[in-house]
């Protein structure tokens, strides 16, 4: 059996889709998983739309998902180049060969692909015009996801265009070909392309390789039906990195996007992925998008950080919403941190979540604030804990825990009656980081200097 060798090959032509990125990582999956080759080829022919930004854009995002190239820009091998618009000499090669087996002619300066069969007139109700037509064959496709799959090509089709460029066609069979790639896995859009390509693999004697076209990703159903475009929010690979979302959790949740296990496992490391990656095992069907599971996949890859590197993130995402500046009290940053990895699902929420640590600027919740505040004895409780916690030597959370129960003992309640109103009056909210921690990172200075402000305000 020859090696397995796939492609993915993108247009520079915008920001990088969801979409895209999950046909590179089936591709990388399925590579790494037979031992074979993982090529990536530019596909820059559209001088129009292609810019050197969106390329960069595309290699860095390929990178930061981890899905490293065989072959490539920066890798070219036997089989290089890798851009189309670098490889019109082995276009014009491919090009004399059908000239020379009589399948292309010229019309109005362009060069058509000739289909082999009896040729006749009808009229066209797209086109509402008489046009040519050919009797050919059928074309089987036995698509390795959706099974069987018959079309027809009835028209002749242009492979190079009255200005010289060749057609998407043309060059991607010549390549595949050139390439020797024996699988080609891409979207389900192009499956009625596939009719078309493998007749100019019949037309060049060249067995087509294996196709898979895998499912479309469809929006989440609070923001509509249909394909997921590259408009909707959590369509592109560069937001996710704008906001700090951890790279192997977004990995994962593409992954998820129409393949999935036999068992109902959804977090995976890059090498269960590989090992249990099968293209049998892709759904037909859309796959829906659903923000709420990549938000839980990056909480669960999030609270398996090592410390030191959700340390690093984190202050990014602080220093970037102006609430830290360079340098910082790394000692007090990591405390603050290894409070809120258990707490939020994305970098994006760290600075709302963890303001009240870096600040005395930090939003009330009104509506924590008339569920706390306003109920009678609230500013009692702050005046009779407030002493106590002054007088304490030591500011542990043993301490402070010792401090909440010796005075629950003596008022007959239960520490619950002191700790959502100490929260709300040193945070500003009636939720977060558990709450003895919290406390002790405060410290003892701020944590009475904000219930003391408190007692003023709502007295």
């Amino acid at each position: 059996m020859n090696q397995v060798r796939v492609r993915f090959a993108p247009s520079p032509t915008g920001s990088t889709h969801i979409g895209t990125a999950r046909t590179a990582l089936f591709n990388w999956l399925f590579a790494r998983k037979e031992g074979g080759v993982f090529i990536l080829r530019i596909e820059d022919t559209d001088k129009e739309r292609n810019t050197q930004e969106a390329l960069e854009e595309l290699i860095d995002g390929l990178k930061w998902l981890g899905l490293d190239w065989d072959e490539g820009p920066g890798k070219e091998g036997d089989f290089g180049p890798h851009f189309q618009s670098k490889r019109n000499d082995i276009y014009a090669q491919y090009l004399r060969i059908l000239k020379d087996k009589d399948r292309v002619y010229e019309k109005d300066g362009a060069i058509y692909f000739k289909l082999e069969g009896d040729r006749f007139t009808e009229y066209d109700d797209y086109l509402k015009a008489e046009v040519e037509k050919v009797k050919t064959l059928p074309v089987v496709i036995e698509d390795i996801i959706r099974g069987k799959v018959t079309r027809r090509e009835d028209r002749d089709f242009v492979i190079q265009r009255s200005n010289g460029d060749p057609s998407f066609h043309f060059v991607n069979v010549v390549d595949d070909i050139a390439m020797k790639i024996t699988h080609v896995i891409r979207g389900e859009d192009h499956l009625s392309n596939t009719s078309k390509h493998i007749e100019l693999f019949n037309a060049f004697g060249v067995e087509p390789p294996k196709f898979a076209h895998l499912p479309m990703i469809l929006k989440n159903p609070k923001e509509g039906k249909g394909k997921m475009s590259k408009r909707d929010k959590g369509a592109l690979i560069s937001e996710y990195r704008e906001r700090n979302f951890n790279p192997e959790a977004v990995r994962n949740f593409i992954a998820l996007l129409g393949w999935s296990p036999k068992d109902e496992q959804e977090v995976f490391t890059i090498e269960e992925l590989t090992s249990r990656f099968r293209l049998e095992d892709v759904q037909k069907g859309g796959a829906r998008f659903d923000e709420q599971k990549m938000s839980h996949l990056n909480f669960e890859y999030m609270k398996a950080m090592p410390i030191q590197a959700y340390v690093q993130i984190g202050k990014r995402s602080l220093v970037k919403s102006g609430l830290i500046e360079e340098p910082v009290d790394e000692t007090y940053l990591t405390a603050v941190m290894k409070l809120c990895q258990e707490k939020i699902d994305s970098f994006e929420n760290l600075p709302g979540f963890a303001s009240y640590f870096f600040s005395n600027q930090y939003a009330i919740s009104e509506k924590a604030e008339n569920k706390v505040m306003k109920k009678e004895g609230a500013i009692d409780r702050l005046e009779e804990l407030l002493p106590r916690l002054a007088a304490l030597q030591s500011w542990t959370q043993t301490e402070i825990d010792s401090t909440f129960n010796q005075l629950a003992d003596k008022k007959q309640l239960k520490p619950f009656a002191w700790y959502p109103i100490v929260r709300f009056s040193v945070s500003g909210t009636n939720s977060g980081p558990d709450f003895l921690p919290m406390l002790e990172v405060l410290g003892k200075e701020c944590v009475l200097n904000r219930l003391e402000s408190a007692i003023n305000k709502y007295h």
